[in-house]
């Protein structure tokens, strides 16, 4: 693998983003700022965390990054039913979005488990 960019977890990622970003321009929830925000910034959290973890050279930086983009799945998903509880227009859509973030932290999971591995055959 050449580049993060070619990491399925990372596309996955982006689309994530590219969802929140959609949805969170949307009728009253583009109203909820503090809400949109800290979703904006959480999704593109998983994304880039996985991109500076691939680049990074030394085991311990890369799981840390993943961790942090694992973590930041969490927190998408978290706020995801923040938005189901009080936006319920946008039900189908979040489900959706929480499904695929599901798909990304358990990819990110995976992930940190062949670097590690990596690393332990290398040792």
């Amino acid at each position: 693998m050449k580049s993060f960019e070619e990491l399925e977890v990372w596309q996955i990622s982006r689309m994530i983003v590219n969802q929140v970003c959609a949805i969170t321009r949307e009728g009253q929830l583009a109203k909820d700022f503090g809400l949109c925000s800290q979703l904006q910034r959480a999704s593109v959290s998983i994304m880039s965390n996985i991109a500076e973890g691939f680049e990074r050279l030394h085991v311990p930086d890369k799981i840390q990054f993943y961790n942090t983009s694992r973590a930041s799945c969490g927190e998408v998903r978290s706020l995801l039913y923040v938005v189901g509880d009080n936006y319920p227009g946008l039900a189908s859509r979040n489900q959706d979005l929480r499904s695929l973030v599901i798909i990304s932290g358990m990819l990110v999971s995976g992930l940190i488990q062949s670097t590690l591995n990596r690393k332990t055959s290398r040792s």
